[in-house]
């Protein structure tokens, strides 16, 4: 039986004290999602309201990437009809420009059109970590 990776982190996510994760994971869902929304609000056509649905055709992943990394690739050029190709460059810029890890496999979220919501939440749970103090560096005046 094949498992995605995410799994696995999601299952030592789950290892916390049950009252902390009760506790903050509504809070911690909503403080990320709001991260996304924030960056991505310039990017036309796209719509992020959950960590599934939404990510399905890798447009919402590469409009963040991209908002951190506008000269890493040309959004305007990308089509959600595309899917594999979009995984595969936002994954793939995340990794060499941020160095985050491609949690998620291309072809497990090429063959979901609904991908696992804890698989999803598991990587921009790490996008976030990666790059909001990349975000806060960007705002700073320089001295």
């Amino acid at each position: 039986m094949y498992i995605p990776i995410c799994q696995c982190y999601f299952s030592m996510l789950m290892a916390l004290p049950l009252t902390a994760i009760r506790r903050n994971a509504n809070s911690i869902k909503q403080e990320i999602l709001s991260f996304v929304q924030a960056n991505i609000r310039e990017y036309e056509n796209i719509e992020v309201k959950n960590f599934s649905s939404a990510w399905n055709d890798g447009m919402a992943f590469c409009a963040l990437i991209h908002h951190f990394f506008p000269n890493a690739f040309d959004y305007s050029k990308l089509e959600p009809k595309n899917r594999r190709y979009n995984f595969t460059l936002a994954f793939d810029t995340a990794e060499k420009e941020a160095d985050i890890a491609p949690l998620l496999d291309v072809e497990d979220m090429v063959r979901m059109l609904k991908p696992d919501w804890k698989c999803v939440f598991t990587y921009v749970q790490s996008l976030y970590r990666g790059l909001r103090n990349r975000e806060v560096n960007m705002h700073k005046p320089e001295q």
